[in-house]
């Protein structure tokens, strides 16, 4: 009986110290990417500004889809701003047209994930 508590209680206390190591772990890298420098904002000149608005196919979720996209949209040279909505499937791009078009950023769209996934729409015009 003495020994099943022993063990029992290094297990637990085991249990504690790789769980509190893991969190402190978690702590970390949070902390780290609050601390990251923050994007600048893009200024582009008035004549150079463009807007490009297309659906994207292939979105399954807010989260893991539409703002994956969203990030790496607005990651780009030249972008100013980049939003994607899941529930229209519709992403809009302001951009700088000096420096992107909207060609590459169909590309990057449809390159995201495994490159399968996802679909750019344009608009019939």
């Amino acid at each position: 009986m003495k020994i099943t508590k022993t063990i029992l209680a290094l297990a637990l206390v085991s249990l504690v110290t790789v769980s509190c190591k893991k969190e402190a772990e978690t702590k970390d890298v949070v902390a780290e990417k609050e601390t990251a420098a923050p994007k600048k904002e893009v200024v582009i000149a008035p004549e150079n500004v463009q807007t490009a608005s297309f659906e994207i196919e292939g979105m399954t979720c807010a989260i893991g889809c539409a703002k994956t996209i969203e990030e790496e949209l607005g990651a780009l040279d030249g972008v100013q701003k980049a939003t994607v909505d899941f529930d229209s499937k519709k992403a809009t791009v302001v951009f700088d047209k000096t420096i992107q078009n909207q060609e590459s950023l169909t590309k990057v769209v449809e390159a995201t994930a495994d490159g399968k996934t996802y679909k750019v729409v344009l608009p019939k015009s």
